[in-house]
C-alpha cells in the first residue's frame, strides 16, 4: 500500500498543517499519529497501513515547522502546539468520538499535555518512547542541555551519504521506516539536503521541552494511558534510569497506565511498526470500555 494523498489543514492564521490520512471512514476509534522531534508524518507509515487495515480512521500529521507543515517563526511553545492538534481534531470531525493519540519522543510531550489541558478531547493516550521526557532533570543546566542535544548540521550533505547512514544504523528497519526517516529532509536541487525543521525552530522547539514537566500533569490525564518504551539492552546504565523514570510516570498515573517494553530503537513506530499498531489498536478497545464509562 503506497502512502496515501496528503491533506492540509488551516489551524492557524497563516498556519497550514500537512497530513497523511491512511484512513478518514471506519468504525473504530480514531487516531491521531503525532511525531517526535526533527521527524516527520511518514515515520508513522507502517503504523498507519496496519491502523487503517484493522478498521481504524487513522491520521499522521507533519506538527509546525516540520515536514510540509508551514513554518512560521511563532509557536512552537506546548500550548500552541496542542491549540494546533485540538482545531486539526475539530476540523477531521473528531472531537465527539475521542480519538486516542499516539506521540513519538517530544510528540509523546506534546499529546500527553494535549489530554491534560483538555480533557474530552482524546480517549486515550500512546507514549511512544516519549511522554515521560524532562530534560531539567536529565542536564545540569540549559546550556548543558542547548550544547548536547543541538541538532547537526546536516545542511549541504549529500543525500547518497545521508542514506548510506540511514542505512547502516538500522538494517534491521523495514524500507518503510528508512524512507520515513529520509523524509525528515528536503532534497535540494543539487542532490543535497536540507533538513524541513530549521535549526532556529528546532532550539525553540527544545527550549520548550526543557521547561516542560510531564509529572506535573499525569494527575491530570484520567484516560487508559500506554507507555511503549524501547529497550537498548546495550546501555544498562542509560536503562536503569529510564526504567526508574517510566515507574514514576506509571505510578503517577495509576491504574490508567499500562506499560510496555519493546527492545529496539527510540523510533520504535519505524522499527517496529506492527507491534506498535497492535498497542495502540488494543488501547483503543481500553478506552472504548474505560474512558467512555
Amino acid at each position: 500500500m503506497g502512502t496515501p494523498p496528503r491533506l492540509a489543514e488551516v489551524v492557524d492564521e497563516g498556519v497550514m498543517l500537512s497530513a497523511v490520512p491512511w484512513s478518514l471512514a471506519g468504525d473504530l476509534t480514531p487516531v491521531l499519529l503525532v511525531h517526535g522531534l526533527a521527524s516527520n508524518a511518514r515515520l508513522w507509515d507502517g503504523v498507519g497501513a496496519d491502523l487503517a487495515s484493522r478498521g481504524h480512521p487513522v491520521l499522521a500529521v507533519d506538527q509546525r515547522g516540520h515536514g510540509l507543515s508551514s513554518k512560521p517563526d511563532h509557536g512552537y511553545d506546548f500550548p500552541t502546539l496542542t491549540r494546533d492538534l485540538e482545531r486539526l481534531i475539530t476540523r477531521l470531525g473528531w472531537l465527539d468520538r475521542a480519538p486516542v493519540l499516539a506521540g513519538q519522543s517530544w510528540g509523546g510531550n506534546v499529546v500527553l499535555d494535549l489530554a491534560a489541558h483538555h480533557p474530552g478531547v482524546a480517549s486515550g493516550v500512546v507514549l511512544v518512547d516519549g511522554g515521560t521526557i524532562e530534560l531539567s532533570a536529565r542536564f545540569a543546566d540549559w546550556p548543558t542541555c542547548e550544547a548536547a542535544l543541538a541538532p547537526p548540521p546536516l545542511t549541504g550533505t549529500p543525500f547518497t551519504q545521508v542514506e548510506g547512514w540511514v542505512r547502516g544504523n538500522h538494517p534491521d528497519w523495514p524500507e518503510e521506516g528508512i524512507q520515513g526517516t529520509l523524509a525528515n529532509m528536503e532534497v535540494l536541487g543539487d542532490g543535497t539536503v536540507r533538513p524541513w525543521l530549521s535549526r532556529d525552530h528546532h532550539m525553540q522547539i527544545l527550549r520548550h521541552l526543557w521547561q516542560h514537566h510531564p509529572r506535573e500533569l499525569y494527575p491530570d490525564v484520567t484516560i487508559p494511558t500506554a507507555l511503549v518504551m524501547a529497550e537498548d539492552r546495550s546501555n544498562q546504565r542509560w536503562m536503569a534510569g529510564k526504567r526508574d523514570e517510566v515507574a514514576a510516570a506509571a505510578s503517577a498515573l495509576g491504574s490508567w497506565a499500562h506499560v510496555h517494553w519493546i527492545p529496539g530503537d527510540h523510533d520504535l513506530h519505524a522499527q517496529h511498526p506492527a507491534a506498535v499498531a497492535a498497542l495502540i489498536h488494543d488501547l483503543c478497545a481500553r478506552g472504548d470500555g474505560e474512558g467512555r464509562a
